[in-house]
């Protein structure tokens, strides 16, 4: 097949003495993502996306949560190494489409300079990056600020 899709998603509990990373950079805000990692959730559903996408299983099989080696790790790290497997199939990126939910802080300022840093990490253009937010409108764990929650689609094609 010259081209596959893939789709991701992660969630993670929202708290107080936790830094938040989203889509590779730090925000600033009153409470972070619980994670074994730094709990960056665009970047784990971008990997269970592109995992998915090759038929590789999920970012828990190859980065499990109860290594300890893994513990605090940037998940940037584990994007490379996500794009390492893909291209040692013999894809690439196409494109990528996702969508952070989260109730605040607002994102859309942050999100050129996700874009960028993606596509830096990921060793693709930033044209090739889409980067949506929205709220839940109050409703849910997310809007009741308990939560952060994100969705990404792949496009890969074959080298």
């Amino acid at each position: 097949m010259s081209v596959r899709i893939g789709m991701g998603y992660d969630v993670h509990q929202l708290a107080a003495g936790h830094d938040l990373w989203i889509g590779g950079i730090k925000i600033s805000s009153d409470k972070g993502s619980v994670g074994h990692s730094d709990g960056d959730v665009l970047i784990h559903a971008i990997c269970d996306a592109l995992l998915g996408a090759l038929a590789l299983r999920d970012i828990g099989y190859h980065f499990p949560d109860n290594d300890p080696a893994l513990k605090g790790i940037d998940s940037k790290i584990l994007l490379q190494k996500t794009m390492h497997f893909i291209r040692e199939k013999g894809y690439d990126l196409g494109n990528l489409d996702s969508t952070i939910c989260l109730q605040s802080p607002k994102l859309n300022p942050h999100i050129p300079k996700m874009q960028e840093t993606l596509a830096r990490v990921m060793a693709v253009h930033p044209s090739q990056i889409s980067i949506k937010a929205t709220t839940t409108e109050k409703m849910g764990f997310v809007g009741e600020g308990k939560g952060i929650a994100a969705y990404a689609s792949v496009l890969v094609v074959k080298l």
